[in-house]
């Protein structure tokens, strides 16, 4: 998701990669609630962190796990932590697929209203 707002608020200031500790594939919550705010994630893929072999000058992590457990990639990148709850995670507990998809949509805005003022967090124009 954070990567779908980026490119979607800051395609022209922002190249924006996600990956994750483990490739667990697309998962289609996360479409559909992107789709709803008008973003298409759908083309997206699951990377690992260790497949994007190239320099950043930041990186961003969005959950504890990553924040614990992400290599060390090539460059200086600046690191940042913001955290948001783990939305499968959360959603193993719903009574319902509606349910689920409530705790999809309610990280999906936070995401979004965080990666929205991003290029202030990095000290750049937007």
């Amino acid at each position: 998701m954070a990567e779908g707002w980026a490119r979607h608020f800051h395609r022209d200031s922002i190249d924006a990669f996600s990956a994750g500790t483990v490739a667990q594939g697309l998962n289609p919550n996360a479409v559909a609630v992107m789709a709803e705010e008008g973003v298409d994630i759908s083309d997206h893929r699951s990377k690992r962190v260790a497949d994007l072999e190239m320099a950043f000058d930041y990186v961003i992590t969005v959950c504890g796990h990553a924040q614990v457990n992400c290599p060390l990639l090539p460059g200086k990148a600046t690191v940042i932590h913001y955290g948001f709850d783990d939305p499968p995670e959360l959603a193993k507990g719903a009574a319902s697929e509606h349910e689920a998809l409530e705790h999809y949509r309610r990280v999906c805005a936070e995401v979004r209203d965080w990666v929205k003022q991003l290029p202030q967090t990095l000290g750049r124009p937007g």
